[in-house]
């Protein structure tokens, strides 16, 4: 799947850049709440998720908050923490058995000043993703908490059968009991 996921992104003619690329990246298997990074340290790696599923959570006043959810063929990291290797104010848990691709940061620079082919890939990623959390945040704000299941029961089916239940519903903004109600009258 990875190789997959280089060779459907990047351009025909970018053979040698491809392979640079692969051979830049390492294979990491995450067991099920093993943590990719902890809030409050350096994040390591930028990833490409092969198999699994990784939970984005932050604690606020004690509670865990899921802000995202990273699903198999998809790239993650906590990104400013990565690229600055400063604290990540976030936590990324393996919600399943992982198996990532991972690049660490002296890499990362090296492919994104050399390699045209992942300076492009990088590039339609970032946008991909800014427009993703756009479109999150919009959703956040006009949409009743009903509405966004329904979105999400649409758009990201197996979510909801391989993500447990208050994991979405803090993804969602909701309470778990709310999720629970919401469930029951949208099938």
């Amino acid at each position: 799947m990875f190789l997959d996921f280089i060779n459907n992104n990047t351009t025909e003619d970018s053979d040698n850049e491809r392979t640079a690329i692969i051979q830049s990246f390492r294979k990491l298997n995450l067991k099920k709440h093993d943590f990719f990074v902890k809030q409050g340290e350096a994040c390591r790696y930028f990833c490409y998720v092969e198999n699994g599923i990784l939970q984005h959570a932050l604690e606020v006043d004690g509670d865990e908050k899921t802000t995202y959810i990273a699903l198999k063929n998809t790239v993650t990291s906590s990104l400013f923490s990565f690229l600055n290797q400063t604290p990540s104010r976030k936590s990324i848990k393996a919600l399943t058995d992982c198996v990532l691709w991972v690049i660490d940061l002296e890499t990362f620079i090296k492919l994104k000043k050399t390699n045209k082919a992942f300076s492009q890939l990088y590039y339609n990623i970032i946008e991909k993703q800014i427009c993703l959390i756009d479109d999150y945040r919009i959703d956040l704000l006009t949409l009743t908490p009903e509405e966004r299941y329904q979105k999400l029961l649409t758009s990201e089916p197996k979510l909801l059968q391989e993500v447990p239940l208050h994991y979405l519903a803090t993804f969602l903004g909701i309470s778990s009991r709310h999720m629970s109600r919401i469930r029951k009258t949208i099938k």
